[in-house]
């Protein structure tokens, strides 16, 4: 197939795209070409697996209208503030509001576990407490707005993020932290979280939003439930579904954010998460897994155009392959499959869990007419 061209945003949209650090994302380019190649402005794209939204928002900057769907409460946060954030002064109001009752939460914050001592200061952790009791973060946009901030910037390189040093979009194991700072020494930064964070938040805000582009929306939710009952504007169909479903055998995306989790209610320790979302999982069981790409697939089919196109990136391993391109070819059985073969130009979904031996890529699936 042809080279994509990368089409210009506006500097308003261009510092929300990237917004929200997250394992298994689409890197914003990709998104860009693909929705600027296949779709017109004033199309609709689908994402029934939208991660942090990227699909949409690259959607909503481009003039398009957009829809996904996330089941994982972080990379929905990050989504549903890159599209809607609320208005930038009562999001500063909030901060300011939470950092005065942090005071309350000295005693919470004193019995946290060792790793939290060592990955933040004494002023961070109280603050983190009052933050993770008071925001409503499900329900009010302003909440929803801050909490997505606070956990932008939860951890990350010492100096640049509220932890000790830390690696941005994966939180590492309570242990290995704890030997690591031990052996060099290194304690959390000192620093007053309000002011660092507002700091930030201004210069998110600075060259505007996504307002006035593109209209979007992202729900939290099973895309098995939330598609069936959905329905785009009268009139509508959707011109692009792309999206790229989780692959088989992968079960720790709720490790991979573990300290995230906690922060919204969530287990102190990792152990604890992983093993909450193992019993959900349906991405390490061969049927359920098909079960799954055929249920949500199917349900994607019914809000598509007739002339839509479908682009997946999907593993290239053998069985999610296999599997996914069978689903597509059962679902949209008139369209033809291009395949195109991606080499890892960022540090893939499997390598996360351990698994650091020779990749054979992604690949993408192209269906159109």
């Amino acid at each position: 197939m042809t080279r994509l061209e990368t089409p210009t945003v506006p500097r308003s949209a261009a510092r929300w795209l990237s917004f929200g650090p997250y394992y298994a994302m689409f890197p914003v380019d990709f998104v860009l070409r693909i929705v600027h190649s296949y779709t017109a402005p004033g199309d609709g794209v689908l994402d029934p697996f939208a991660g942090r939204g990227t699909s949409v928002s690259v959607a909503m900057a481009l003039g398009r209208w957009g829809f996904g769907v996330e089941i994982n409460p972080v990379g929905w946060l990050y989504g549903r503030v890159k599209i809607a954030p609320a208005d930038v002064e009562a999001v500063i109001r909030r901060l300011e509001e939470v950092g005065m009752k942090a005071g309350e939460y000295e005693e919470q914050a004193e019995a946290l576990p060792e790793f939290y001592h060592w990955c933040f200061s004494a002023p961070v952790r109280r603050f983190l407490l009052a933050a993770r009791d008071l925001l409503i973060w499900r329900e009010d946009p302003v909440d929803c707005t801050l909490m997505a901030f606070i956990l932008l910037y939860l951890h990350g390189k010492r100096g640049q993020a509220l932890s000790n040093q830390m690696r941005q979009q994966k939180s590492m194991a309570p242990d290995y932290s704890i030997r690591w700072w031990k052996e060099r020494g290194m304690q959390p930064p000192q620093f007053e979280p309000v002011e660092f964070l507002a700091k930030r938040i201004r210069w998110r805000y600075a060259w505007g939003t996504l307002k006035g582009y593109g209209t979007g929306e992202i729900q939290l939710g099973d895309a098995r439930d939330v598609l069936p009952a959905h329905t785009p504007p009268p009139g509508r169909r959707y011109r692009l579904l792309l999206t790229s479903p989780p692959y088989y055998g992968l079960t720790c995306y709720y490790y991979d954010h573990w300290l995230r989790y906690w922060l919204l209610g969530g287990p102190q320790f990792p152990r604890e998460v992983s093993e909450q979302w193992a019993k959900e999982s349906r991405y390490n069981n061969q049927k359920k897994y098909r079960e799954l790409l055929q249920t949500v697939f199917a349900a994607a089919a019914e809000l598509l155009a007739p002339d839509a196109v479908i682009y997946v990136r999907t593993d290239a391993r053998e069985f999610t392959l296999q599997v996914t391109e069978e689903v597509l070819r059962e679902i949209f059985s008139r369209k033809r499959i291009h395949r195109m073969h991606e080499p890892f130009m960022r540090q893939p979904q499997t390598a996360l869990f351990g698994d650091h031996g020779p990749k054979p890529g992604e690949v993408d699936l192209i269906l159109t007419d």
